[in-house]
């Protein structure tokens, strides 16, 4: 009973958290499953938001433009990754790496200091809903529709002639260019979205959580993969919609583990252990399922 009472206590925090950070999750996925782009940069690009957007509103800049100024700034954090990769010939991973330990000292020179407090601050959400920040009833019924809606235009775009061309860059990019794409802008366009969405995620977090601070990236990475890993062995990959959706859905289920693992007295310090066997379950369910998918195939 104690258990039960303590998950669902806990239930509406992680919620918040999930859809938050599902827009992480979303940012690795683009580059990852549309793009054949391995791209680490979510892990500069939403302290780049946070940092930013911190910086900005206490500069006394409107907190709609502090906000649009701060996702712009992953879009362009995202080009520049792509664009060290395409220029220089770096791999992917190495230019994401490059990108995340320039953007360190970026956002120190940007704040000036380590963390910015915004508890005295008008923000974006405050300028909305001056309870936003106060109660998660608010907040969740806010991030609900904005996720829903995000998650119904990305899977519009993909559709269009625009995101066909994206698509088709990322499953080959020497056929896409026989076709006339110019796999360059594809490849700018989607790796600068996918951390526009991480940027977006920082400035949100920083705004509700009341403080920005050059560390809190730390982690978010590893936390976007797994609840990507985790949604798309939920609800596959078999349609646009479910890969658009799988981030979200992943991030849902993988903070309610967090939830559960803390409601059962798990030291803090092994969840990280306990969500990690989780991933490798469903890692191998996923694999089982393509198995005997290909098994039923050959029998056929």
């Amino acid at each position: 009973m104690d258990f039960i009472t303590g998950f669902w206590n806990l239930v509406p925090v992680t919620l918040a958290q999930s859809l938050v950070y599902g827009f992480i999750a979303l940012g690795i996925m683009i580059p990852f499953r549309l793009l054949n782009f391995p791209d680490l940069t979510c892990e500069g690009a939403f302290p780049l938001g946070g940092c930013l957007c911190a910086a900005l509103l206490v500069a006394g800049v409107p907190p709609g433009l502090a906000f649009l100024l701060a996702i712009a700034a992953g879009f362009l954090a995202g080009c520049a990754t792509a664009l060290i990769h395409l220029n220089l010939k770096i791999n992917t991973l190495l230019a994401g790496i490059l990108m995340i330990t320039m953007l360190w000292s970026l956002n120190l020179r940007i704040m000036g200091k380590s963390n910015t407090p915004l508890f005295t601050e008008t923000t974006f959400f405050d300028s909305l809903l001056p309870t936003f920040t106060r109660s998660l009833i608010v907040q969740n019924s806010v991030w609900v529709p904005i996720v829903i809606g995000v998650c119904a235009l990305v899977s519009w775009y993909l559709h269009t002639d625009s995101g066909l061309a994206l698509r088709a860059s990322g499953a080959s990019s020497a056929m896409a260019r026989a076709n006339g794409v110019y796999t360059w802008r594809m490849t700018l366009l989607g790796v600068g979205v996918a951390n526009a969405f991480s940027a977006f995620a920082g400035a949100s977090v920083a705004q509700v959580q009341g403080y920005a601070d050059v560390a809190m990236g730390f982690g978010v990475l590893i936390n976007g993969l797994a609840a990507l890993i985790i949604g798309e062995a939920i609800v596959g990959r078999s349609s646009v919609l479910r890969q658009v959706a799988a981030p979200f859905v992943g991030s849902l289920v993988y903070y309610q583990v967090i939830s559960a693992g803390l409601a059962a007295g798990v030291n803090p310090s092994d969840l990280k252990l306990v969500t990690g066997l989780f991933v490798l379950g469903m890692l191998a369910l996923s694999s089982r399922r393509g198995g005997l998918r290909a098994e039923r195939r050959i029998n056929a």
